[in-house]
């Protein structure tokens, strides 16, 4: 995962967040940056738009996200073809919220969703096997990831392979 900047911060699984309490980043056996938290949440209030465009201080008042650091966000987003923007009126995808994955979505902003370097690794002795664990755990990552998408967040339906590890962590 990414290091986290001094201003960076976590929040542990068991507390609950709000949009008024956004964590800098989520403290689970990965992290996401606030950034990719940011973005997602952003482009989850777009997709919610229903196809129309959402202007960028209607996103950062809902989903409390700084207005200067969201519009580096979406500059970012509008960049890399996800959304297309519309001065004046706002923001909209560029393509349906079904077709655009949390992995994708976070591998713009965040770049570096698991060490790409983690093939390299080799650990002495008993801790030999270590480094295949951590291959599987990024593979689940992506697996779960790549398996939501914004409209699926956005209409509050999961797949049901995700509620389930969600039920049961």
């Amino acid at each position: 995962m990414t290091g986290m900047g001094a201003a960076d911060a976590s929040v542990t699984a068991t507390q609950s967040v709000s949009a008024a309490s956004a964590p800098n980043a989520i403290d689970l056996p990965f992290r996401v940056s606030a950034r990719a938290d940011y973005a997602i949440r952003a482009l989850t209030e777009i997709a919610a738009a229903g196809g129309g465009p959402i202007t960028a201080h209607r996103i950062s008042r809902a989903q409390a996200i700084p207005h200067g650091v969201l519009l580096n966000i979406l500059v970012e987003l509008r960049r890399a073809g996800l959304i297309r923007s519309h001065p004046g009126a706002g923001y909209q995808l560029a393509r349906s919220a079904a077709h655009i994955t949390l992995a994708e979505a976070i591998d713009i902003i965040q770049r570096d969703l698991s060490r790409p370097t983690i093939e390299q690794i080799t650990y002495p002795g008993a801790a030999g096997p270590l480094r295949d664990v951590w291959l599987a755990v990024r593979s689940s990552l992506f697996s779960v990831l790549g398996s939501v998408t914004l409209a699926d967040v956005a209409e509050g339906t999961l797949p049901s392979a995700v509620r389930a590890l969600a039920e049961h962590p």
